[in-house]
C-alpha cells in the first residue's frame, strides 16, 4: 500500500475513535469517587472528638453539565459545598470533613458518601472510619423473668469492642436441679453501647416449685457477668378450683356455728308465757 493511502486509513481510524468516545464515556455517566484516585473508598482514623479531613472527586466525562448533590450516612460528615456543578468533561473535587464525636467509643463504623443528580442518577462511595481507643470488653445481663415456657432477659455491651456472647442457663428447684445448660453462643452480635431484648426457651419447666435461676454470659476479652432470680410456679387452675372449695367450707361450717350459738342462746333464755290459773273475774 503506498504511503499516502497507509496515512489516509491511520487517519480515519483516529476520527472514527475520536468520534466514538464521546458516545461511550456519555454512557457511562458521571462518577464518584476518593480524590487523587488510586482508592476504592474512603479511609480515616482519629481520637474520639478529632476532625479528619479528605476530598471527594465528582468526575463528569459526558458533553453535558450535571449538578449533584452530595451527603453521607453513617457518621457526621461535612462538605464545603452540598450542590456542585461539574461541567462538561469536567472533575470538580470537594473538600468534606468527618467529625468524631468526643463520646465516641472506640472501633471503626462503615459510612457512605452518596452524589444524586437532578434526574435521580445516584452513586455512591464507602467511607471506612476507625476510633482509636483502648479495647475494653464489658458486658451485663439485666432483667431477667420468666413467662410461662420461655426465660426473657436483656443484654448489654458496656465496652468498646463488638461482643458475641456465650449464655449458660443453672436453675435449682426444691429438690435439685432442674436446668443445667452448658454455655453456648447466642446468634447475636453487640455493637459498644447496644441493648438487646432476647429469651431462652424452657420447655418443660415444673409446674409446682419454686425456682432459683441464674444466667451467666461470656465474650472475648474477658467480659462475664452473671443475674439471679427467684420464681414460682404455681398451677393457679387447680388453686383456683382448691380455693373457691375451701371457701365455700369455710361459709358453711360458719354458718352451722351461728347457727348452733342461736340455740343455745334459747335455751338459755326461755320464752316468757302467760300462766293459765282458771280464774275468772
Amino acid at each position: 500500500m503506498p504511503p499516502s493511502s497507509t496515512a489516509r486509513v491511520l487517519c480515519l481510524s483516529l476520527l472514527a475513535l475520536l468520534a466514538a468516545a464521546p458516545t461511550a464515556t456519555a454512557a457511562g455517566g458521571w462518577t464518584v469517587a476518593p480524590a487523587g484516585g488510586g482508592r476504592p473508598t474512603f479511609y480515616a482514623e482519629g481520637e474520639p472528638g478529632t476532625t479528619l479531613q479528605d476530598t471527594v472527586s465528582v468526575t463528569n466525562p459526558t458533553t453535558r453539565a450535571v449538578t449533584v448533590r452530595l451527603r453521607a450516612t453513617g457518621v457526621p460528615v461535612t462538605f464545603a459545598d452540598t450542590g456542585v456543578r461539574v461541567p462538561a468533561r469536567t472533575r470538580a473535587d470537594v473538600p468534606f470533613t468527618v467529625n468524631v464525636p468526643a463520646t465516641a467509643t472506640p472501633g471503626d463504623r462503615t459510612a457512605t458518601i452518596l452524589a444524586r443528580d437532578t434526574r435521580g442518577r445516584e452513586a455512591t462511595v464507602r467511607l471506612q472510619l476507625r476510633v482509636r481507643g483502648p479495647a475494653l470488653s464489658a458486658l451485663t445481663v439485666e432483667h431477667v423473668t420468666v413467662h410461662g415456657d420461655r426465660i426473657a432477659y436483656e443484654l448489654v455491651n458496656r465496652g468498646t469492642t463488638p461482643l458475641t456472647p456465650t449464655l449458660a442457663v443453672h436453675a435449682t428447684g426444691v429438690l435439685g436441679t432442674l436446668l443445667d445448660r452448658a454455655p453456648r453462643a447466642l446468634p447475636v452480635q453487640l455493637p459498644p453501647g447496644a441493648r438487646r431484648k432476647l429469651t431462652e426457651p424452657w420447655p418443660g419447666h415444673p409446674t409446682l416449685d419454686a425456682v432459683d435461676l441464674r444466667l451467666t454470659v461470656t465474650a472475648a476479652g474477658g467480659a462475664h457477668d452473671t443475674a439471679d432470680t427467684t420464681t414460682r410456679f404455681v398451677p393457679w387452675g387447680a388453686v383456683t378450683g382448691i380455693g373457691g372449695a375451701a371457701v365455700a367450707g369455710s361459709t358453711l361450717l360458719l354458718v352451722r356455728r351461728q347457727r348452733r350459738r342461736r340455740g343455745d342462746e334459747v335455751a338459755e333464755h326461755p320464752r316468757a308465757e302467760a300462766e293459765l290459773t282458771g280464774a275468772v273475774r
